[in-house]
This record gives structure tokens, sequence and C-alpha cells, in this order.
């Protein structure tokens, strides 16, 4: 059970208008009218509680569950505990997904105020229903549309517009940057800053300026301390519904698809681009001016030196086809035990 000092429970619900927001199908005696109090693991959710089981590693503990309701492929749905309802769906966890968020919902604006200490320029425009918190700076001609939530001490600087449903984190910066609506920015993100960029010369480096921006779509989601470069001249541009974990840095100009997921101390390079739906694994990196497809994925730790075709999977340094990383790896372990047998 969440704690309720930190998370605010929206049920009970019914089974039934449970089972009809993920459009799932009851198990056969289930009570539709059944009252759902909380979710919960299946180790120790409760009578009244909804669990799920969605990798078959955990069917031991499906069956000695004690939760009240279920959600399950039909495969499963024999190996439950007698009297555990069932919400039958093909993906239980996204459906699990849905109805935690239906119990517990991020949005954290319940009506709205703006804290004493909030310093906002004449000329910014700030919605309705929106939650300005202590020390934050909003500057000149910035534009926050309604229902936004900006934790203490945020910082937006001039020019800047924040969408609807839009929270942005404890110390996080924005500049130079449009964010769209249902962003989640977490605490302590720098969006806008100046790009890498400089010429090189034998007598001393000289700065090029950058005159881009940062454009970031609808439902993204940046991770604490995550760093993104505004462009040198275009843009650089973050595609709707992408995930960016904690600690991960994006050059400037770098254009990112649509729902692409980069995990944890990942770089992605100036310049370069990638499809929709690129995953790029925990500390994997990605050059400068590099292309990659649609639906590329990146193992963890891999480095990117070239441009990767569409559907591709990648491993090691230099990224390669997984199955020749593989390859490789197992002929290094033959070496290996060669050498230790002679």
């Amino acid at each position: 059970m969440a704690d309720s000092r930190f998370f605010h429970n929206a049920g009970p619900f019914s089974l039934q208008e449970l089972c009809d927001y993920v459009g799932g199908e009851l198990s056969e005696g289930s009570d539709p009218n059944f009252l759902v109090t909380d979710v919960g693991a299946l180790e120790d959710a409760g009578k009244t509680e909804i669990s799920f089981l969605d990798n078959k590693k955990y069917v031991s503990a499906l069956a000695d569950t004690s939760a009240g309701v279920c959600i399950l492929e039909k495969k499963f749905a024999g190996k439950t505990p007698t009297g555990t309802s069932l919400i039958l769906t093909d993906k239980p966890y996204k459906s699990y997904a849905l109805i935690a968020q239906k119990f517990y919902s991020d949005n954290k604006v319940v009506s709205g105020s703006i804290h004493s200490t909030a310093v906002i320029a004449k000329t910014a425009s700030v919605g309705d229903n929106c939650v300005i918190s202590a020390g934050v700076a909003i500057g000149e001609n910035v534009e926050i549309k309604s229902g936004c939530y900006l934790a203490p001490n945020v910082v937006i600087h001039d020019g800047c517009k924040i969408g609807e449903n839009t929270s942005v984190g404890a110390n996080a910066t924005v500049e130079y940057a449009f964010i769209g609506n249902n962003c989640q920015i977490h605490s302590g993100v720098r969006i806008g800053n100046r790009g890498f960029g400089f010429a090189m010369e034998p007598d001393g480096y000289v700065d090029v300026p950058q005159l881009g921006r940062v454009i970031v779509g609808n439902n993204v989601e940046i991770g604490a301390n995550s760093t993104i470069d505004r462009g040198a001249g275009p843009d650089t541009i973050i595609g709707d519904g992408t995930k960016i974990d904690n600690l991960v840095q994006i050059g400037h100009n770098v254009q990112m698809g649509k729902q692409c997921v980069v995990v944890a101390q990942s770089g992605i390079a100036g310049s370069s681009v990638l499809g929709d739906y690129v995953v790029m694994g925990a500390q994997s990196g990605v050059s400068g001016h590099i292309t990659m497809g649609t639906g590329v994925q990146i193992a963890g730790r891999a480095a990117v030196i070239k441009d990767v075709e569409a559907g591709q999977t990648v491993a090691g340094t230099p990224a390669m086809p997984i199955k020749d990383f593989f390859r490789l790896v197992a002929m290094w372990k033959k070496q290996l035990n060669t050498k230790k047998g002679s």
C-alpha cells in the first residue's frame, strides 16, 4: 500500500469499472460490484486489492497471493487461488499501469496557487489552475498554460512556453525552449543550455553562437539531472511520447522521433537523428551526425559510430549487429579457454 503521506488514493473503484477502463474481460463468477481499494504486488496485496501477473517467473507467487483481484492472461487463469477475481487481458502490465494511474494520478495540481516568494515578470502569462511554488522565477514574455505545476526554485527564462498540464521538478531550468502538453520534467533538469560548439584553432577556441531552440513534444518525460542543449541554428527536437531517463545528455541539433526511450547515463552527440521508437540501453552513446532508423535498439554500453538501419539491434564498441557481437564474444571465450588449457 502506498504511503498516504506522499500519494493520494482516489479509490475505491468497482471491479466492473476497472475492467471496462482497461478493456478487459471479467472471469466467470467474479462480482462486478466488488470494491477494489488499492493496488499491490502479488506477495503482499490484500483481499480488497488488485495485482497482476505479466512474467511467468512469478507464477509461484500467483498461486500464493492473497490479492482479491488479479490481472493476467487467460492461460494463467487456472493458477490463481480459489475465489480470486480476474481481469483477463492480453496486456496485463499495461492494464495494471492504467489502473494504478487511476488510483494514483501524477497530477499535483489541486487548485491554482502562486507562492508569495515566486517572481513573475509582468509580461509573463500564467494559465488557470497552475501551482507556482516557492522561489520560482518566470521571465519576460513566458507563457505557462493551464494546469501546470512548477516545483520550488524552478527557473523559466525569457520567451519560453510551457504547455498544459506539464510539471517541472525542483531546481530545473528551462531556456530557449518550447515544452508541450502533459510533460514531466523532473528535478534538476537543464533544457536549453548553450550547445557545445566551437571552432578549434591553434591559438584558441572560438565559440559558435548557439542560435537554435529546444522543441519538446507532448507527453514527454525527462528524468532528473538530464540535460538537453539548444540547437546551433536548427532546433533540438524531442518527439512526442519520448521517455528520457536520469542523467542523460542530448547535444545540440539532435532530432528525436516519437516514443523513443533513452536509459540512464546515455549520451547523444550533436546533429544526430533518431527515428521513431529508438531505444538506447543504459550508458550507451551515439557519435555526432549519426542517423538511426525507426525501431533501432542499442544495447547497454554500446557505442554507435556509424548509421544504423531501421529495425536493427546493435551491441558492442564499436556497435555492430547483435548476432555478430555475440559471435565475437563466443570466439573470445574459446580463445581464452584455449590459452588456459595450453
